[in-house]
């Protein structure tokens, strides 16, 4: 592709779809790529209560809503999964798995995280049968079932409480015997009677014939081990940043997530980062969407001065 765009969004989450309706809103031309749905985490949340405004909606209703606003807005959309960075110092080639070659003046990294896996036996035998880590996708599949979720974080607990519209019972194993979730998560797990939560306990195998049976968990303090029945786990145990990519380009930091300063400029001329594949505290919509902004007016500004 010899034409050279004004700016590719890699990653149309909150961060890459709010970068696009600000960029566009400047009238500048934007492409976006994203390599599954569009929306990023959003998709797979099944309710938000903390975006201000909106006292509850669902993920894919904000996922939608935002990226209905940046391509009615004239923001680009195509299927690209990225795989490699060139950059000269004055034009950035986005190189993506299928041999398309996307031309850039300035560049927003938007790719955001991927769940952690719990690299244990059994995992990738039944993943899709029985494993799964996205309860809004797969939760439908287990009416009536014990489902067990592994982690003791936000979204972990949020997950758990969503199960419970279709399990008989959810379990929660927690490697220690205190969660790390938001207060008012935790009190609703606790108080909800259909969940079930295993503290200091830790995932070693998922066991089966052709789907989910059980899992077996071991004692962290005793190192007992113990097969609890179960037909589905959903492991919540952490993310690690989509940054693959960008490994030769020397701006992440030791666990691959993007170095970038409060205008979300990398060490790259023209590289931008927002959203969670930031190295940050706090990863959420509401943040990722400010991160959006900020990258698109500092690229607003970056591409009028090179013009």
């Amino acid at each position: 592709m010899d034409n050279i765009h004004d700016l590719v969004i890699v990653g149309a989450g909150p961060a890459g779809l709010t970068a696009a309706v600000y960029a566009r809103r400047a009238n500048i031309e934007v492409v976006m790529l994203e390599a599954s749905a569009p929306g990023g985490k959003m998709v797979k949340t099944a309710e938000i209560e903390n975006w201000p405004g909106t006292k509850k909606t669902t993920g894919p209703d904000l996922a939608y809503s935002m990226f209905e606003h940046a391509t009615n807005l004239g923001a680009m959309y195509q299927f690209g999964d990225v795989s490699n960075i060139k950059n000269d110092g004055n034009i950035i080639e986005v190189e993506c798995a299928d041999g398309k070659v996307y031309k850039t003046k300035a560049l927003l990294i938007a790719t955001g995280t991927v769940e952690r896996l719990l690299n244990i036996p059994g995992e990738q035998k039944f993943t899709n049968r029985g494993v799964s880590y996205c309860a809004v996708c797969d939760g439908a599949f287990f009416k009536d079932e014990v489902i067990t979720v592994i982690g003791g974080g936000n979204s972990a607990l949020e997950e758990a409480l969503y199960l419970t519209k279709f399990a008989s019972q959810v379990n929660v194993v927690i490697r220690r015997d205190v969660f790390r979730a938001d207060k008012m998560i935790r009190d609703k797990v606790y108080a909800h009677d259909k969940i079930n939560v295993i503290v200091k306990s830790i995932p070693v195998e998922v066991v089966g014939d052709d789907k989910v049976d059980g899992i077996v968990l071991e004692n962290v303090d005793t190192k007992e081990r113990t097969t609890i029945p179960t037909k589905a786990v959903f492991p919540f145990i952490g993310l690690d940043p989509k940054t693959e990519f960008v490994k030769n380009l020397g701006i992440t930091n030791e666990f691959g997530y993007i170095k970038a300063n409060e205008k979300m400029e990398t060490a790259q001329k023209g590289i931008y980062a927002a959203g969670d594949v930031l190295e940050k505290e706090l990863r959420q919509v509401v943040t990722a969407a400010a991160d959006g902004a900020i990258a698109a007016q500092e690229i607003i500004m970056y591409i009028e001065e090179h013009e």
